[in-house]
């Protein structure tokens, strides 16, 4: 029989990409996490991870492990979960991003919801620098957001891929004296890395929408009235990435932090590993 304590941590070391944010996540010291790989790799007779260096990634048996990994974690949470009292759970605040609201983490949290009848899941989309904030204020259980990269004091992180973005139909003239942008308020990292940019390149630039709503600011992009700095997983079919060719480096100073609160009840880490590996996912797709 496998163990599903080895085997949360081995997904947990494959997904955090090491021992020592491995061991964070499932809240063990790194040479703990080291030796129960040790004993999964002795069970199954195969070597599971390539270690080189403080780089970890699986070896071709620990890549067919993984999925069955995954898939006997889940069925043994959803076992628990039938057996608990329907309204044990309590609630779990999240903040997410509000690009990925509109992706597919929508379904994510409904068959999560599905899958725990007497959990309350009380989600909430804004910018990232209001939910870090209501985060430490102690008003969110779990928060998905974007910060500066290389901050510290997170579950998992992954670096974000960010484009320079125009109209595919209506593309602004990227030789105007002063650069229109579109963006969210004041406060948001891409606009803040957009302003930087221009200013940095000695270029005059000037708001010419402004949004809290995401689909605003694609409509805005879309039907022409400025540039602005899109996720990848925020640009659309109607929009055109404008690249170094065009005299727009990439801004890549932005990564997505997934944090909980301290005490975080079993619920929330559950989520929190279901956000990871969605999270993973994505990179892995836009690799």
């Amino acid at each position: 029989m496998l163990d599903l304590e080895l085997l949360r941590s081995f997904v947990s070391v494959v997904e955090a990409g090491g021992f020592t944010r491995a061991g964070e996540r499932v809240h063990r010291t790194q040479s703990t996490v080291s030796q129960q790989i040790k004993r999964l790799e002795e069970d199954v007779g195969q070597v599971l991870l390539h270690r080189d260096g403080k780089d970890v990634r699986p070896t071709e048996a620990g890549e067919r492990l993984l999925s069955y990994a995954r898939r006997l974690l889940t069925l043994a949470e959803e076992a628990r979960d039938v057996l608990r009292e329907p309204d044990s759970e309590g609630a779990i605040r999240l903040g997410i991003p509000e690009d990925f609201a509109a992706y597919r983490l929508a379904k994510l949290l409904g068959a999560f919801s599905r899958s725990h009848p007497g959990l309350r899941l009380d989600v909430r989309a804004d910018q990232s620098k209001n939910l870090s904030r209501d985060l430490e204020r102690g008003e969110l259980d779990l928060a998905l957001f974007k910060r500066e990269a290389g901050a510290k004091g997170a579950i998992a992180v992954w670096p974000e891929r960010v484009h320079w973005v125009t109209s595919k139909s209506h593309p602004v003239d990227v030789n105007v004296s002063s650069v229109p942008l579109i963006g969210f308020p004041t406060g948001c990292l891409y606009r803040a890395g957009a302003i930087h940019a221009l200013e940095s390149a000695g270029r005059a630039w000037h708001m010419s929408y402004s949004s809290s709503s995401l689909a605003g600011i694609q409509a805005a992009v879309a039907a022409g009235m400025g540039l602005s700095i899109l996720s990848e997983m925020s640009i659309q079919s109607d929009h055109c990435v404008l690249t170094a060719k065009d005299g727009f480096e990439p801004i890549n100073r932005t990564e997505v932090a997934l944090m909980a609160s301290p005490g975080a009840s079993p619920a929330t880490l559950r989520l929190a590993d279901r956000l990871a590996e969605f999270c993973e996912n994505v990179q892995a797709k836009a690799a």
